[in-house]
């Protein structure tokens, strides 16, 4: 299957380097390159790409809320890239419904790999740098846990069991080390991690660890968060 992808950023010579590095791979097909956000989120919906390039710093709409604009409206998923390696950059980018982040110097087949990856549905930031990431950004920049955007009402839609697992994807924990800790297969996890994506409308394991501490089901300010759950278990 031929993964369709538009390249987005504001400089001319980025996003062409970009376009032939992936239009050369005999899986990708460069459906589009815009220089805008606006033409990001236009290109979007009138080819439905299955990855997004999309550069943080453009003008008409940057690559934050064009990427905010695509994750909701649609079912490409976004890789933001930028110069700057910054923690609040990751940070909002991954709020923002990002499923990986690159600095604009990476190497050829690390640009094409992080398609192929993205493309597959997975993310390219572990879960437990995601932790640590909204860890460090909420402690230095003193933001609530729980977002507007996600309420811990949503988590009533969740068994007992599956806001364990949502719990321990807050964490950082592999399927495996979820396994591990409420002593059932790797199997029975994989079901429950899919339940959670699926009721909770998230497209990720990165997703599952902002909602975790968004609606307050762990408490930013330890090493691993603490579970406060809203039905007092």
């Amino acid at each position: 299957m031929t993964i369709r992808v538009v390249v987005a950023d504001d400089q001319e010579l980025v996003r062409s380097g970009f376009a032939m590095i992936l239009d050369v791979q005999e899986d990708i097909e460069v459906v589009a390159e815009v220089g805008d956000g606006a033409a990001a989120v236009a290109a979007v919906r009138d080819l439905a790409p299955d990855v997004a390039l999309l550069d943080i710093r453009m003008p008409v709409l940057d690559g934050i809320e064009a990427c905010r604009t695509i994750s909701a409206s649609s079912s490409c998923r976004t890789v933001m890239l930028t110069t700057f390696d910054s923690d609040e950059y990751v940070y909002e980018a991954l709020h923002a419904g990002a499923s990986g982040f690159l600095l604009k110097d990476v190497r050829r087949d690390d640009l094409v790999h992080a398609v192929r990856v993205v493309a597959a549905g997975d993310s390219l930031l572990a879960p437990s740098v995601a932790r640590r990431l909204i860890e460090e950004y909420t402690a230095a920049t003193a933001r609530p846990a729980a977002g507007e955007a996600l309420s811990a009402e949503r988590l009533e839609a969740l068994t007992a069991r599956e806001r364990e697992t949502l719990l321990h994807l807050g964490r950082g924990l592999s399927n495996a080390e979820i396994a591990g800790a409420l002593t059932v297969s790797e199997h029975t996890v994989k079901s429950h991690v899919g339940n959670v994506l699926s009721k909770l409308g998230l497209r990720d394991r990165i997703q599952a660890v902002i909602c975790a501490y968004e609606t307050g089901l762990i408490a930013a300010g330890g090493p691993t968060g603490s579970w406060v759950s809203p039905s007092g278990e």
